[in-house]
């Protein structure tokens, strides 16, 4: 169970890495996104390895993964150029 939460930290560390890196302009700060990366990663492990039980550490995994991908795409921002149009009748 100590590996799973370490790799699932890692991965979600890895992950919100590339988001920082690949969507600087549409992100909040470098720290609170890694930091939610790593929390999504082991909240995401908690919650898979609590559905499915012990012996089942790559679907631990990948659940981690998701629920740290689905926790850092809530931080992404519209971007700026795109402004929102108001009705022709306002």
């Amino acid at each position: 169970m100590y590996l799973e939460a370490l790799g699932s930290a890692l991965f979600g560390l890895v992950l919100a890495w590339a988001a920082v890196h690949r969507l600087p302009d549409r992100l909040p700060g470098r720290g609170p996104v890694l930091v939610t990366g790593v929390l999504g990663g082991v909240f995401g492990a908690f919650v898979t390895h609590g559905a499915l039980g012990p012996g089942h550490p790559f679907a631990t995994l990948v659940g981690a993964v998701a629920v740290a991908a689905v926790v850092l795409s809530l931080l992404v921002r519209p971007r700026a150029a795109r402004r929102l149009r108001r009705s022709a009748t306002v």
